[in-house]
């Protein structure tokens, strides 16, 4: 079979998602040569026009991956209907059309991965990778052993199950303790609501690290391009 899936195509230049790219298609915003497509079940060649919303795709360039040092306050979307400011409104000049891999709440902080290639962020969110997760975690209450042994046997909070997760303290004051905190999935502000089963509040989350990529000094609202060749080598291991 030639070519490649449409909705490829469309995610490999930048647009959004794979998965968002057939929503688009099923929702007959695409065009191949001029003719609507509304299944996703389509096959295109280079040579062949895309249009997704009246615009051609613009030649897809190699895949690429940033390291964004998010701060707190933004909202991990191209747009909101709350009107609040977002990541993509305040990145900084020269960079092309970006996707994240994943997502950081409004409150939450640290390295966010950006990519201008939607294949590329499917994959790398894939839990078959295997990457971890690793925060740091500023908790108001008592963080006990009984509560870490708890969180890395798994938890169900309200219907929902969670993987182990691995807790270290790092140092305690009368009130906050600093905790160092990796998992391996990420669901939907998983911390926060790990954490307020044993009836304690995470008051600040910055991650570190997304598997192999780190934040290390990267200053807030900063971004840092990971070469061609580390890509490549954390790709294929």
């Amino acid at each position: 079979m030639n070519g490649e899936r449409l909705a490829k195509r469309i995610a490999r230049a930048g647009v959004c998602s794979r998965r968002e790219a057939e929503k688009l298609i099923a929702a007959g915003r695409v065009k191949v040569d001029g003719r609507q497509i509304t299944s996703p079940a389509l096959n295109v060649t280079p040579s062949q026009r895309v249009e997704v919303d009246g615009r051609a795709l613009e030649k897809a360039e190699r895949a690429r991956l940033w390291l964004y040092h998010k701060p707190a306050g933004l909202v991990t979307t191209h747009k909101d209907p709350e009107g609040r400011p977002t990541v993509f409104q305040h990145l900084p000049p020269g960079l092309p059309r970006v996707i994240s891999v994943g997502r950081l709440d409004l409150t939450s902080e640290g390295l966010l991965l950006l990519t201008n290639d939607g294949a590329l962020a499917r994959q790398l969110e894939l839990p078959a990778n295997g990457w971890a997760r690793r925060y740091r975690a500023r908790v108001y209450g008592k963080v006990s052993p009984d509560m870490i042994a708890s969180l890395k046997k798994g938890q169900t909070v309200e219907g929902v199950h969670y993987g182990s997760v691995e807790v270290e303290v790092e140092r305690g004051g009368s009130s906050n303790t600093w905790v160092q905190v990796t998992l391996a999935e990420g669901k939907n502000r998983e911390i926060r609501k790990l954490f307020a089963h044993f009836h304690c509040t995470v008051n600040r989350l910055i991650r570190t690290a997304f598997g192999p990529f780190e934040l290390e000094a990267l200053p807030p609202g900063e971004v840092k391009e990971v070469s061609a060749k580390m890509l490549e080598k954390h790709l294929s291991a």
